[in-house]
């Protein structure tokens, strides 16, 4: 059974910092990219971040770019999302996604990633808020 778990979220001010985690059971990520979306009340969900399968290559939204960074780590099967500078705005429940990766496809192309529709598996979400 495949699960992804986020962890991480909470109560912060602007300004501040806090690091997502989404862990992966049943599925190894080295074969999947994932993605960061969020989701805040009465809005779509808007792709944040992305890193490949491969080679690490990293995706952002142009709302998040400088502030926040994704990473993983194969051995621990688990990704990360640093967000820093935090604003009102990014607060929102956050979802981690993977996307199986068949070899030898191409990355993502243009803004591809940041579509919710092509995941395969999904977390249930932690809750950011940003809030003095």
């Amino acid at each position: 059974q495949v699960q992804l778990v986020e962890s991480g979220g909470g109560l912060v001010q602007p300004g501040g910092s806090l690091r997502l985690s989404c862990a992966a059971s049943g599925i190894t990520l080295d074969r999947y990219a994932i993605g960061w979306f969020r989701q805040a009340p009465g809005k779509e969900r808007e792709g944040v971040s992305c890193i490949s399968s491969s080679n690490d290559i990293t995706y952002y939204a142009d709302s998040v770019k400088g502030r926040f960074t994704i990473a993983r780590d194969n051995a621990k099967n688990t990704v990360y999302l640093q967000m820093n500078s935090l604003k009102p705005e990014d607060t929102a429940v956050y979802y981690c996604a993977a996307y199986l990766v068949f070899p030898g496809t191409p990355p993502f192309d243009g803004s591809s990633w940041s579509n919710p529709l092509g995941y395969d598996y999904w977390g249930q979400g932690t809750q950011v808020t940003v809030s003095s």
